[in-house]
């Protein structure tokens, strides 16, 4: 489990040792993750692994001390999870910002992946790669945010063509609002959001849309232990989804981009934004 320090990836881990799995949590710092470490009394444990997916070295590291520590170098899962989010007009987004929001949401997943695939074959094991219903549906001024997710849509289809004659399922879980520390994070980086006094002009309070985007997501959000519970069928079933939609506002706005024409869309996502607007 990469990104397993908080949020999502650190309730999925919690859920899964209480299931009796034994997790290895990626974390990028040792000292957060130790108190991850534990087992209860169904017989899972959770053991913090220093893992940056953005450092090869890293990946490595954290690749051979799992081989050392599972039975037979096998590994039963992989679960994507670690990602950062930037937003903000894309006229204005930093190239710098964009780049880390690839490189961590996009580059960082297939690196893990690759280095994992040796361990999981051994172990018949799956993948789960966390998207977002903004992998589905692009949002404005989420841009960077929404690109990365759209890019984790089409690697987790085409990885699971690739892998059908290794018997290595893929499967894709896209959360809508979820609580956890991700709106915290979210706020703070909307407060470090510099944009130039033209942008306002050409898009409006793109700033306050954000707000207001973030603290209406996180009054709806659902416990991220109802994603967790989607990841556990992923990596259970006999028969894992492709796909998994967590949340009703996840589900709704995928139904209605797959059933309405752009224009419509468009139109709807755009009342939206203005009464957000409003509230700002």
């Amino acid at each position: 489990m990469t990104g397993a320090s908080s949020g999502i990836g650190r309730a999925t881990a919690t859920y899964l040792a209480r299931g009796g799995w034994r997790v290895f949590a990626g974390v990028r710092n040792l000292e957060t993750g130790s108190e991850l470490a534990g087992s209860d009394a169904s017989g899972g444990s959770i053991e913090a692994v220093r893992l940056d997916v953005t450092e090869a070295d890293s990946i490595a590291a954290a690749k051979d001390t799992i081989a050392e520590k599972s039975a037979k170098g096998e590994l039963g899962g992989l679960v994507n999870n670690a990602g950062v989010g930037f937003g903000g007009p894309l006229e204005f987004v930093r190239l710098e910002d964009l780049r880390e929001q690839l490189e961590v949401n996009v580059v960082g997943q297939v690196a893990v992946t690759q280095t994992m695939l040796p361990l999981l074959r051994n172990g018949l094991g799956r993948i789960v790669f966390l998207s977002s219903d903004n992998g589905r549906w692009a949002p404005p001024f989420m841009t960077p945010y929404a690109a990365s997710k759209f890019a984790v849509e089409g690697l987790g289809d085409a990885l699971r063509l690739e892998l059908r004659r290794s018997g290595i399922s893929v499967s894709i879980v896209e959360p809508g609002s979820i609580k956890s520390s991700i709106w915290d994070k979210g706020l703070s980086q909307l407060r470090a959001l510099d944009l130039p006094p033209e942008a306002r002009s050409i898009y409006g309070d793109a700033a306050g849309v954000l707000r207001q985007g973030l603290e209406q997501g996180e009054k709806n959000a659902i416990p991220a232990e109802k994603v967790a519970e989607a990841i556990e069928d992923a990596l259970t079933a006999k028969r894992p989804k492709t796909r998994y939609r967590v949340g009703r506002d996840a589900q709704a706005m995928i139904i209605l981009r797959s059933i309405l024409p752009d224009r419509a869309f468009d139109a709807l996502v755009h009342q939206i934004v203005k009464r957000l607007e409003k509230g700002a």
